[in-house]
């Protein structure tokens, strides 16, 4: 990465970094664009220039980590299945939930807020469900391009949006007990317990899911 790029990567993090704790304070709505830019110090019009709407702000951290996911996939050394690449980066990542399960008390309040920020905002919601659409089509479209070796374009679907299906039933997960403020200090281990079940599930098949007796 040359000087330039390198320079344009720190102003789209900081500005990134700035809304996300101003959104966490005062809530989505209340944070208007403007704000962001005069407290990062930048125009209004840079804001626009690296996000181009305020939820894009906000999820800036999602589409990374995103991005990542199907990044590891696509770096999987031979002879590794897709499931096994997917499950490691999504769960190797650590983020707030691991912040606070290693005691970290401000973690757990940002991991607080930012959830009653999402959970409160009906485009945020929205702009969630799209960026987990867009992850499956782009790990889906990655799966494809392939070719014969791991199936055709239906398989590739199903098998992308199979797996970004844990990754949203985790998030909603964490969400929910996050809100509900259960058992916050067991929260990482029930968070990995269920992932498991998750991916088991997943290399089982659904072949006789929900048979019943």
């Amino acid at each position: 990465m040359g000087l330039r790029e390198l320079k344009k990567a720190q102003t789209r993090q900081h500005i990134a970094d700035t809304a996300w704790r101003l959104f966490a304070d005062r809530g989505f709505d209340r944070v208007a664009v403007a704000e962001v830019a005069r407290e990062a110090r930048v125009a209004e019009a840079t804001v626009f220039n690296y996000f181009p709407t305020k939820e894009d702000l906000f999820y800036h951290r999602f589409d990374v980590f995103g991005a990542g996911l199907v990044e590891a996939v696509a770096r999987r050394p031979d002879g590794e299945p897709v499931l096994d690449a997917f499950r490691r980066y999504l769960l190797g990542q650590g983020g707030l939930l691991a912040e606070a399960e290693a005691g970290d008390r401000e973690a757990l309040d940002r991991l607080r807020a930012v959830s009653r920020v999402i959970a409160a905002s009906p485009a945020l919601l929205a702009r969630e469900r799209r960026a987990m659409a867009d992850q499956a089509d782009a790990l889906a479209d990655l799966l494809a391009a392939e070719g014969d070796e791991i199936g055709g374009e239906i398989t590739a679907r199903v098998a992308a949006n199979a797996l970004i299906g844990v990754h949203r039933t985790l998030i909603d997960y964490v969400r929910r007990r996050v809100l509900a403020d259960d058992r916050p200090g067991a929260l990482a281990g029930d968070v990995r317990t269920a992932a498991a079940q998750g991916f088991d599930l997943l290399e089982r098949g659904l072949r006789r899911y929900g048979t019943r007796s």
